[in-house]
This record gives structure tokens, sequence and C-alpha cells, in this order.
């Protein structure tokens, strides 16, 4: 039995750790699930998710991770010249895809025939027009690592990588093939590296919710991120809902029928 959960909004707001989300994990890891948490957050690299889980009271190794750079890189073939607009996670797993990683402002990057974007803390116009002209003049594909406009902090919402990835969609004239939740190359990634998953567990039903809605799974929706408490009607539902992760976890830990499709509240 197997449980992903998100990071953002879920496991920590940016540097800040949730309260008691340390404890919940230890919970279901007491009761026999596994654990596996999903990002989206392409910046990190996976051992950097690792050290931060690990920092906030939560033991984790490499194969616990999987993210949308992942995915992404598995729309590279091996050996292809592609161009970067993202951070260490993204072009870690370029590498070890054996892409050829050319960034903006480095040289002359020449032909490209991906533009790979994800979260770039660096973004800035002189990084949009190298992908504008990648994509318009070199008939480049845009692959994106994801589409969430924000993402959670302590202190409010700040752009994500999909905001960044608006810009170069609209500026390149290009439609993106987006790699993380809830599109399916990740859905892939998950099947092939995890296997059967019990419940998909997220801040976020654009994403999280509908990327279980594509394993066919249920959809556990924590209130500590992007949804608020006076939400209104979601599309999808949640198949259960709670304040917080560790509310959550009590929840289908004392009643596992929680998880038949019931839409209801903690």
């Amino acid at each position: 039995m197997t449980w992903l959960l998100d990071c953002d909004g879920v496991i920590w707001l940016a540097d800040q750790p949730i309260d008691k989300a340390a404890d919940a994990v230890g919970r279901l890891r007491a009761a026999g699930e596994r654990v596996v948490f999903l990002t989206n957050n392409s910046w990190p690299r996976r051992s950097d998710h690792v050290a931060k889980l690990e920092a906030m009271g939560i033991p984790a190794g490499l194969d616990d991770v999987v993210s949308s750079s992942m995915a992404a890189a598995r729309l590279v073939e091996p050996g292809e010249r592609v161009l970067l607009l993202g951070g260490p996670g993204l072009a870690e797993e370029l590498g070890r895809r054996g892409a050829e990683v050319l960034e903006p402002g480095k040289g002359e990057p020449g032909p490209v025939s991906k533009v790979v974007v994800g979260m770039d803390l660096a973004f800035d116009f002189s990084r949009l027009a190298a992908a504008t002209t990648a994509l318009r003049t070199g008939g480049a594909t845009l692959v994106a690592t994801n589409e969430d406009a924000t993402f959670p902090t302590a202190h409010g919402l700040l752009p994500g990588a999909g905001s960044v990835v608006a810009a170069v969609a609209t500026a390149g004239g290009a439609t993106p093939v987006v790699a993380g939740k809830p599109h399916a190359p990740v859905a892939a990634l998950v099947r092939e590296l995890v296997g059967t998953v019990t419940v998909m567990v997220g801040d976020r039903p654009s994403t999280d919710g509908r990327f279980a809605r594509a394993l066919g799974v249920p959809f556990g929706l924590v209130l500590t991120g992007v949804t608020p408490k006076d939400h209104g009607r979601l599309d999808p539902p949640a198949d259960v809902e709670a304040d917080d992760l560790s509310a959550l976890v009590e929840a289908v830990l004392s009643d596992p029928g929680r998880l038949d499709g019931r839409e209801r509240r903690t």
C-alpha cells in the first residue's frame, strides 16, 4: 500500500515545515504504508528534496522522491541538444538522461531540438528571448515540467514554473508538452517506479486531484497550501478532505472507508 504525498503545501511551505506533517508520515510508515513524495517542483535536485525531508524529521532516500524533472527528462532522448530554462534539479535529470544541456547566455547555443522549461529563478528577458528564438526560428519543441502558476509559501503564493512556461509559450507561439502532474508522462513514471498507489494527497485539485483521477485512485485534499478552507465546489472533488496531513492520516487509518469515493470533510 503506497501513499503519494505532494510536498509544497502538504509537507512544507517553502522552508517552513507544516505542523505535525512529519508525525503523520511516521504514523503511516508505522502502519505499514509506503510513502512516496511526488513533487512538481523542478528546481531542487532529488538529493535536495531528501535532505530537506530529513531536516524536517522525515527519513527518506532517493527512491522515495519522484519529481516533474524526472518526468520531463523522459521526454528527451539521449544525445539530444536541449535549451534549459530551469534549475539544478532539471539540469541534473537531463544530464542523467544523456542530453546535451545548453543554457541561455552561455555562448551561442546553436540549433536545439527541445526547449525544456521549469522553475527558473534567473528568468529574465534575455532568457525568454533565447527560448523564443529556438521555438520560432529553430523549430524546437517546448517541454514543460509543470503548469502550476503559483506555489505556496508561509508568506503567501509566489510565481511557479507555470508562470515561466506561460511566458515562453506565449512569446514562442508554442504549445508545451507538459510532464508533471496531472499529465500522462509523470503518471507513466509513477506506474513504473512506484506501482500500485493507495491515495494521492495534495493541496491543489487542478494538479493533485486530477492526477489522482488519472491514476484511478482516491484524492486526499489538505488545506495547508493553495486551497483555502472556505473553498467552494472543487473540480475534481476530494474523496477525503482534512485541515492538514495529520488529520487526514488519522481519518483514513481510523476508517479506511473514507477512501471509497465519498466526498467528506474532517
